[in-house]
């Protein structure tokens, strides 16, 4: 009998992937080519694998999502949103707290916008998921950077003429006042956009799901992010649902303890790890069921 399998595929997107020249358009604004703002190492050859699963595996799948990153430049974790107690910009992959803040450390641009940011820090540290971390601007709206890996895009296009059924795309961040790793919910979710809030729908399709394989980017913080969303959802009883495939996948530099406890505690709870050959398999074997 055909089971139903899901597959995940989290901000499988151009300006993740550490792309090779051949991959970089020319961007007349510059004179030059693009170029990723914020590659993860090893991300080109998983978005290639996770195309290749789909090419060779696409009978035996029966769903596909795509999250997307997706944030305006403006962004309470971007640059350009803060600056430095002598005036001065703030650079990307710096940290910054609710003391630090209150201390004047680092402050909003906008100064009537203090007394929200320091609302969502303290939120933001109580859950005791993340600091807030200023990001190189990325995933803009309407950007080449925020545009899904060709390879990926070219094999689901073909799924989805092949199958008639169109890859459910799945959209996350555009509010700038909160950060949005995980395709489930923001990390401090607005009362007040429905958009950062629990997404029941996408939730319920993947428990649907007599398997979920887990693909994408960054491993050390959206698919971390969402993956333990969907276990909290899940629960000890359907956790064996969820397959990590671990060389679709790679962590920000920096990050790679962070991703290697991620992949631990899922295991930890009753989820599974494969490679994508292994996964292959199983779509081809469900394929001829």
């Amino acid at each position: 009998m055909r089971r139903n399998h899901h597959l995940l595929i989290i901000d499988p997107q151009n300006d993740f992937c550490d792309l090779p020249a051949a991959y970089l358009p020319p961007d007349p604004a510059n004179g030059g080519n693009a170029a990723p703002s914020l590659p993860v190492p090893g991300a080109h050859a998983d978005m290639l694998r996770v195309a290749d699963l789909i090419q060779r595996g696409g009978a035996g799948i029966s769903e596909i999502s795509v999250t997307l990153d997706s944030h305006h430049r403006l962004d309470i974790a971007h640059p350009g949103f803060w600056i430095s107690a002598a005036g001065g910009e703030v650079t990307p992959f710096t940290q910054i707290s609710a003391a630090e803040v209150r201390a004047g450390a680092y402050l909003p641009r906008l100064p009537a916008a203090l007394p929200r940011v320091l609302a969502y820090l303290d939120q933001l540290e109580a859950a005791g998921r993340y600091r807030l971390m200023v990001w190189p601007v990325h995933c803009e709206i309407g950007s080449w950077g925020h545009n899904v890996h060709a390879e990926v895009r070219r094999a689901y296009n073909r799924w989805e003429e092949h199958t008639l059924r169109s890859v459910n795309k799945i959209s996350k961040g555009s509010n700038p006042w909160t950060e949005h790793y995980s395709a489930v919910q923001a990390e401090v979710p607005d009362p007040d956009d429905k958009l950062t809030q629990s997404n029941q729908a996408f939730l319920d399709s993947l428990a649907k799901a007599d398997r979920v394989y887990i693909t994408g980017e960054a491993g050390s913080h959206c698919v971390k992010a969402t993956t333990e969303h969907i276990a909290d959802y899940f629960g000890p009883q359907q956790m064996a649902k969820l397959v990590l495939v671990t060389d679709c996948m790679s962590p920000v530099s920096g990050f790679e303890q962070q991703y290697r406890e991620f992949v631990r505690d899922m295991a930890a709870r009753g989820a599974r790890t494969a490679n994508a050959a292994d996964v292959l398999l199983e779509l081809l074997d469900n394929a001829g069921n």
